[in-house]
């Protein structure tokens, strides 16, 4: 649908990657890999998410006649549940604070850090050239959104020490810590060099290296450092030759 709403010919084909919170990166490896084995030319590749409008549902496949299911909320039992321990994603969180000696208020802390950076970008216009203005029309009212409602401008520590934990009583997890529930998309064109210089394109980055790696499942956020580390191996490049790292921030406690 995104593909062919976006104009691309009928005849082009597109299809969908899981791999939950890694998938529109997955997207981008799964296109370079294909431009490498000279199998297509121009990748568009990119992810989307809408946690707002994920469905409920019901198990019904029984025998049983008269039952006592009870909807499920699939944005938490599809992609949100460590399958393995039958727990939250939040508490892997809990647990690698706690593996790894991460108070509360060190994570309050790097929350805050993150957002006052979200916003200096924001008022600096650092992604204005990357954000697409979205009309919305409905029956009744007419939506712009020109920008990211999530971030909490003008946030303090104060506010985040009063929030109460989510996940585990005692815990250190709290929803000022952790990412939200939201909804966007997010693209890119990907091309050989010699495709970009045959079309006069100039080129914003080069893949140079890729990494991905297993975790034990009750650690889920110890899988990016892991995976970043092998990227550097791959690249032969130290974490001093990196001058700006862009985190996928799940959590302040993985972060």
């Amino acid at each position: 649908q995104a593909s062919i709403h976006a104009g691309i010919p009928v005849s082009k084909p597109a299809h969908i990657i899981n791999q939950v919170c890694g998938s529109g990166l997955r997207s981008v490896i799964s296109g370079y890999q294909s431009i490498k084995l000279q199998e297509n030319k121009i990748i568009v590749a990119g992810g989307q998410e809408n946690m707002s409008r994920a469905p409920h549902a019901i198990f019904y496949r029984e025998d049983k006649k008269l039952d006592e299911n009870k909807l499920v909320d699939t944005m938490i039992n599809d992609g949100l549940i460590d399958s393995f321990n039958n727990y939250h994603m939040g508490i892997t969180a809990e647990n690698v604070a706690e593996k790894y000696k991460i108070s509360r208020d060190e994570q309050d802390l790097f929350a805050l850090n993150s957002q006052e950076k979200t916003q200096k970008a924001t008022n600096e216009n650092r992604f204005k050239n990357e954000l697409i203005k979205l009309k919305i029309n409905t029956d009744d009212k007419n939506f712009l959104f020109e920008k990211d409602e999530h971030p909490r401008n003008n946030l303090n520590l104060e506010d985040l020490k009063k929030l109460n934990t989510v996940f585990k009583e005692n815990g250190t997890v709290t929803a000022g810590n952790s990412s939200g529930i939201n909804d966007g998309a997010a693209a890119t064109i990907l091309m050989s060099r010699e495709e970009a210089e045959l079309r006069g394109i100039e080129p914003l980055a080069k893949v140079v290296s890729w990494a991905t790696c297993g975790v034990e499942p009750s650690l889920m956020g110890l899988g990016p450092i892991k995976a970043v580390n092998l990227a550097l191996e791959k690249a032969e490049w130290k974490r001093e030759d990196i001058d700006l790292f862009e985190i996928n921030e799940a959590f302040a406690a993985q972060s």
